[in-house]
């Protein structure tokens, strides 16, 4: 499994709206291939900044499947007007596990 780590800087003042789009995408999610987790995590420290991580099965999973479905449009849809600038994506592999 691969996670994708998407950092997301909302605009001010739009924190319930975004977090609410996000809980309705949720399903958008749970049907796409490939897809076995997905959490939003909010900071402390910078309230607009959140951290979207996604559990793929693979990497092609989330950059061909998902990215060109119209899942993909829809989650864009319900979210995009939150965004203060451009998500900045990048996939990771996990090399260490402490417990």
């Amino acid at each position: 499994m691969i996670f994708e780590i998407a950092h997301i800087q909302v605009k001010t003042g739009s924190h319930a709206a975004f977090e609410a789009a996000v809980t309705k995408a949720v399903p958008l999610f749970q049907g796409a291939q490939g897809c076995e987790s997905m959490r939003l995590e909010r900071s402390i420290e910078n309230t607009d900044a959140y951290r979207l991580v996604v559990g793929w099965s693979t990497l092609e999973d989330h950059t061909v499947h998902f990215r060109g479905s119209e899942a993909f449009q829809s989650w864009r849809a319900l979210v995009g007007e939150f965004f203060a600038a451009p998500p900045q994506v990048e996939h990771m592999n996990t090399v260490v596990t402490g417990f």
